[in-house]
């Protein structure tokens, strides 16, 4: 059993919905990065996004551009961020790493060579954003045939027709997008994001964890109420854009994951 679906399971055992946490790798430097990656399980967090620096993030909002600017400027890699999660398995074999990004590193890298080093260092999953189900044989079924989940993104725009192709050859999780548009944009609501989770729900069985504007404790536990959990990135990135401590951070992470899991 995978690392994801063994953590699903466990929750689902405990009666506790997700709380999955979203950094840049190396951002705002490769140790510091590191160090708060190492300290998000214990500060609460089921699941790990990763991010992969890249030069044209055309999905992100202005906190996660400048966070992978930073995290570039810094000179940090696709090889140091397989580093940081080295760095995470040297002490947690458990907590799930997802890492998102777009194509383009994976495909300069080599897809092959890409997937064995991810397994050697130890992700579970990836989600690449700019890879439709049509191009699936590029990345997709590969990772899947090396045991690597293919998480892939939902959204308010996603029609009953187009469902399907999406949750195709989807594994781990369902991310739901509740605001079209950008990372960081508006604020999610549970009474509009509560029958998109429905729907998608008709659909798969897998988890549908929801991402997308949600910035407090509060949000956190409405988001998780209607879903099987929730993902917060933006909100923790300003943070440490902003220089907060690396035990700052850890703190509001912690304040949003007891927020989840009180769902």
């Amino acid at each position: 059993m995978s690392r994801i679906a063994a953590r699903f399971r466990k929750l689902e055992a405990e009666g506790r919905k997700a709380f999955v946490a979203y950094v840049m790798a190396g951002d705002p430097d490769a140790a510091t990065a590191t160090e708060i990656v190492r300290g998000l399980p214990s500060a609460g967090v089921d699941v790990i996004e990763l991010g992969i620096p890249f030069t044209d993030p055309m999905a992100d909002g202005p906190t996660i551009q400048l966070a992978g600017q930073r995290a570039l400027e810094g000179g940090m890699t696709l090889s140091a961020t397989l580093d940081t999660v080295r760095a995470l398995r040297r002490d947690d074999d458990e907590t799930p790493v997802v890492l998102m990004g777009y194509y383009n590193p994976i495909y300069s890298r080599g897809v092959d060579r890409f997937l064995a080093e991810a397994v050697e260092a130890g992700v579970d999953g990836l989600i690449v954003v700019d890879l439709p189900p049509e191009e699936d044989e590029e990345l997709c079924l590969p990772a899947l045939a090396k045991d690597i989940d293919f998480i892939r993104l939902a959204t308010p725009t996603t029609d009953r027709a187009r469902l399907p192709v999406v949750l195709r050859n989807t594994s781990g999780f369902v991310y739901y997008v509740s605001i079209t548009g950008i990372t960081g944009a508006g604020e999610a609501s549970a009474a509009k994001v509560a029958p998109e989770v429905a729907r998608i729900k008709e659909g798969t069985a897998l988890p549908v964890i929801v991402g997308f504007g949600i910035k407090t404790p509060e949000a956190a536990r409405d988001i998780a109420a209607v879903a099987d959990g929730c993902v917060v990135g933006s909100a923790i990135v300003d943070r440490i854009g902003r220089g907060d401590s690396v035990e700052d951070v850890l703190s509001y992470v912690r304040s949003l994951a007891d927020g989840a899991h009180s769902a």
